[in-house]
């Protein structure tokens, strides 16, 4: 007997069954990272428990987290968000196990089934099969931003937005924003989204035919206070270039700039030193006390080693003539530094004295 049903049972099998949830098919993550998972519903489902379960079989699955209770180990996260229609799950610390895992997407129905998409995860010792550097990415609307898609494998690249189309050519659009793909180094491929808006929001991820890797992407509006930050996180979000040593020609400038101005600095400070340790010579030179009321006779210019001082007394020679001036008598001293010594000689004039004294060894 033919089922009344069976025309409508073959459309549905040539348009396809419409997908309750939707998410990746299989995730690769090296042990010990984490990974977050988006998993896409339907609009009448976005007041109902949302939740992760493990296991091959559905029927044997086992609760892992759910939106309406927390988890206590800190193993597994999950938050939704109603006004996108995602809920996202997160599975910290993943542990190293031969083989792969099965976890299940799912939404409560009450007095019903349950809807559920499973998704298969691979935890590797070395590099996944597909990773990108960071799985939240933010930039601004009408910039461009650029993801960083890396291989283990070569296979069919592509570049897909949650329900909705992928990219596999190498320039496509998606809600408007012109996507290129582009091969710069073996093991990596670019994804570029230009021209971008609010709209572009959400979760996308890389493919390659296998594996799938999620990217969550932000778009904010730019605003007059905003102009500035985003021209700048724009260009920040470009990767033009993958360094072997994974630095890029600006650093390498501002190391060299530091250089220098340390160079500078420290030449500067010895300048100082050197200055201070000058001066500090020089009032020490001016500080030295002086031979008060010295004179040098120019007659001791020829013999270098003769000084004469000159020294007034209060009251002459008590033989003084009475026709000299009342003046104070000068006494010439003559030392003399030299290893003999000289014979004293006194003039015909008693006022004057000259004496010479040896310098003593």
């Amino acid at each position: 007997m033919t089922s009344p049903f069976l025309p409508y049972l073959l459309l549905s099998g040539l348009i396809g069954f419409h997908c309750d949830i939707t998410t990746v098919r299989k995730v690769s993550v090296k042990a010990g990272s984490s990974i977050s998972i988006p998993c896409l519903y339907e609009p009448s489902y976005r007041n109902k428990v949302k939740y992760l379960c493990r296991g091959y079989r559905w029927s044997s699955c086992s609760y892992v987290v759910k939106t309406d209770t927390r988890d206590n180990t800190g193993k597994f996260s999950i938050s939704d968000d109603p006004k996108q229609e995602i809920f996202t799950v997160t599975i910290n610390d993943c542990t190293y196990k031969t083989g792969e895992t099965w976890y299940w997407c799912a939404v409560e129905i009450n007095r019903g089934l349950d809807v559920k998409q499973h998704f298969k995860l691979s935890v590797t010792e070395d590099l996944p099969s597909v990773h990108v550097d960071q799985q939240e990415i933010t930039a601004f609307e009408g910039g461009s931003v650029t993801v960083l898609c890396h291989y283990k494998y070569q296979k069919k690249m592509g570049w897909c937005k949650l329900g909705s189309t992928c990219v596999t050519k190498q320039t496509r659009s998606i809600h408007g924003t012109t996507v290129t793909i582009n091969k710069t180094v073996p093991y990596v491929f670019n994804v570029t989204m230009s021209g971008l808006s609010t709209e572009n929001s959400g979760w996308y991820w890389c493919d390659n035919g296998d594996f799938q890797m999620p990217v969550h992407l932000t778009v904010n509006i730019v605003t007059s206070s905003t102009a500035e930050t985003a021209d700048t996180t724009t260009k920040g979000l470009h990767f033009t270039n993958i360094q072997a040593n994974g630095e890029s020609l600006q650093d390498e400038n501002k190391g060299f700039t530091e250089m220098i101005i340390l160079i500078t600095t420290f030449i500067l400070l010895l300048l100082l030193v050197a200055a201070a340790f000058l001066g500090w010579r020089m009032l020490k030179r001016k500080s030295k006390p002086q031979a008060p009321n010295m004179t040098v006779d120019s007659q001791t210019e020829s013999d270098p080693e003769v000084l004469y001082a000159k020294i007034q007394h209060k009251k002459g020679l008590a033989g003084q003539r009475k026709n000299q001036r009342t003046e104070d008598t000068v006494t010439y001293s003559a030392f003399v530094m030299k290893d003999h010594v000289q014979q004293a000689t006194e003039p015909a004039d008693g006022d004057v004295i000259y004496s010479t004294v040896q310098k003593q060894k």
